[in-house]
C-alpha cells in the first residue's frame, strides 16, 4: 500500500455508477455523519474506511485524522477512481486506496479503527467478515459501523423479486434471492462475540426516505438499490421496462417515492 491510486483490478465484482452515486448517496451521507460521531478519535490512528464509496465520508473522516490516516477499501474500481479524483489532491498520501474483498483483505492489525457504512449488507457471510475485521485491528481497536439490517427496503426488495421471476425476466435472472443480507441486531451482537469483539453491541433504527419526485426515485433505484439487479437483465429495453415498472410501483405508496430504510448500528472493540 504505497500508491494513493488503486492499481490491483479484480475480476467478477459488481461496478457501480460512480459518478450518480456521488450525487445521489446524500442519505448515505447523513446517516454516516451520525456514525463518524461515535467514532473514539485522537486524531493520529489509522482508520480503515470499510467500503469507502466515492469518498464523501473519507473525506469528513480524514477531516478528523489530522495526524492520521485512512486505507480506504472499496470492490469497485469505479469507485475508488472517483473517490481518488475527490481525496487525493486534498489529503495526499494521508489516504490509501484499496481496491478488494472485504473478506480477503490482506491487513492485519494495522488499524485502530474500522469505519463503515452501507457496506456491511452486501456482504452475505457476516461470520466471515467480522472475523476479518478482528484480524484488521490492532489489540484495543474499534470496528464502529452501521449497514442496513432488519426490514430494510423489504417492499422493494420483495416487488422487484416479483418481478423478476415473470417471465420474460425469469429465464435471465433465475432463481435468484437477491444481492443482500439484512441482519437482526442480535444475531449481529452473537456474530460479533463469536469473532473475538468484546463490548459487543448493535440496535436498527427506522430511517425513511422520501426521493423528491420519480426522476430522483428512478435515478436511486437504479444507481443505488438495484444495480445488482439490473445487472442480470442483459437486454437495456427489459432493463428500462423493469425500472419502468418499479417506479410505477412505489408512486403508489404513501407516500409517493418512499424508501422504507432501516439502519443496524454496531460496534464491538478487539481485546487489548
Amino acid at each position: 500500500m504505497t500508491t494513493p491510486h488503486p492499481t490491483d483490478p479484480i475480476s467478477d465484482i459488481r461496478e457501480w455508477n460512480a459518478a450518480s452515486y456521488h450525487q445521489v448517496s446524500n442519505p448515505h451521507v447523513e446517516w454516516g455523519r451520525a456514525v463518524l460521531e461515535r467514532l473514539p478519535l485522537r486524531g493520529d490512528e489509522t482508520v480503515i474506511d470499510a467500503g469507502c464509496g466515492t469518498g464523501r465520508l473519507t473525506e469528513l473522516l480524514l477531516e478528523r485524522l489530522p495526524q492520521g490516516q485512512v486505507i480506504a477499501v472499496d470492490q469497485s474500481r469505479n469507485m475508488l477512481d472517483q473517490a481518488w479524483a475527490h481525496l487525493a489532491p486534498r489529503f495526499g498520501h494521508r489516504v490509501t486506496f484499496v481496491q478488494g474483498d472485504l473478506l480477503t483483505m490482506a491487513i492485519e492489525g494495522e488499524a485502530d479503527v474500522v469505519f463503515s457504512t452501507a457496506t456491511f449488507h452486501w456482504v452475505m457471510d457476516h461470520p466471515a467478515l467480522f472475523a476479518r475485521l478482528y484480524a484488521a485491528l490492532k489489540p484495543g481497536g474499534w470496528l464502529i459501523a452501521q449497514c442496513g439490517g432488519g426490514p430494510n427496503i423489504a417492499a422493494i426488495a420483495n416487488r422487484a423479486l416479483a418481478i423478476l421471476r415473470r417471465e420474460p425476466y425469469a429465464k435471465l435472472v433465475g432463481p435468484w434471492a437477491g444481492p443482500w443480507h439484512f441482519a437482526g441486531a442480535q444475531d449481529t451482537v452473537a456474530r460479533l462475540g463469536s469473532a473475538g469483539f468484546m463490548h459487543a453491541a448493535a440496535e436498527l433504527i427506522h430511517a425513511p426516505v422520501v426521493m423528491d419526485d420519480a426522476a430522483a426515485y428512478r435515478e436511486f433505484l437504479s444507481t443505488v438499490v438495484l444495480g445488482t439487479h439490473l445487472e442480470r437483465i442483459p437486454d437495456a429495453s427489459l432493463r428500462a421496462s423493469f425500472i419502468d415498472e418499479m417506479v410505477e410501483l412505489g408512486r403508489a405508496d404513501e407516500p409517493a417515492w418512499l424508501l422504507d430504510y432501516w439502519r443496524l448500528n454496531l460496534r464491538g472493540q478487539r481485546p487489548v
